[in-house]
């Protein structure tokens, strides 16, 4: 569904990408794991276009490289910033809302579907996006890019600062997607969630692919967790 080959990005003269390949199937949970500042949100960003690419990135088969993130956003890719950037002024419902395609108002999560993944944005459906907290507005995110009906969704760092049991309800509502043939690209912090949920991950060091494996063979790959994960 997705193919990244030979991906290079810069910050100005910064050379933050090198040669990043990888590829995500229909359904699947990636997820791209790495220390901090190793390239995995520039990965995703770069891929949405909110930074120039130098390299193939084809989605469903076109070439996406180059587009806009409007045009990408419409071609059925999701993307979930580390910051959630939601509305605060409006509602979480009128939040919700505002994430429909309205070519395609009716697609694979309607408003009812969203809510029962979530009764607590039930629950809080006529309260500011400000007053929610981290993690209801995290939730908030998610839902609302679901409500553009993605093939696949790409997340950045969804359980950043979450209390535990908002932590389970986040990984249970990646599992859902997956099951409704949602791909999703996770870029995830913790080791324990990316190594329950995924079909396969990548492993980045310095701007490069340096592992690509399934979870059993990153949890036998002592050197690789030491050498490029671990603090």
């Amino acid at each position: 569904m997705l193919e990244v080959e030979g991906l290079h990005a810069y910050y100005g003269k910064s050379h933050i990408l090198q040669g990043v390949s990888l590829c995500v199937g229909k359904g699947e949970i990636i997820s791209l794991l790495g220390r901090n500042g190793a390239g995995r949100s520039t990965t995703i960003r770069t891929i949405m276009g909110h930074v120039p690419p130098v390299g193939v990135i084809r989605f469903r088969g076109a070439r996406i490289d180059g587009l806009q993130p409007h045009e990408i956003a419409r071609r059925g890719l999701g993307y979930v910033p580390e910051d959630r950037e939601i509305f605060p002024g409006l509602t979480v419902r009128e939040n919700l809302l505002l994430g429909m395609k309205a070519a395609r108002q009716q697609g694979r999560w309607s408003l009812d579907e969203v809510f029962e993944l979530f009764p607590l944005l039930r629950d809080r459906a006529d309260a500011a996006g400000e007053v929610l907290s981290g993690g209801e507005q995290q939730m908030l995110t998610i839902c609302r890019t679901l409500m553009g009906d993605p093939d696949l969704i790409m997340i950045d760092e969804p359980t950043e600062g979450l209390a535990p049991m908002l932590v389970d309800r986040v990984r249970g509502l990646l599992e859902r997607i997956a099951e409704r043939g949602v791909a999703v690209l996770l870029v995830e912090q913790k080791l324990t969630i990316a190594l329950a949920i995924s079909h396969r991950l990548y492993v980045m060091g310095q701007g490069r692919i340096v592992f690509e494996g399934s979870p059993q063979a990153l949890r036998a790959s002592e050197h690789v967790r030491r050498e490029w994960l671990e603090v």
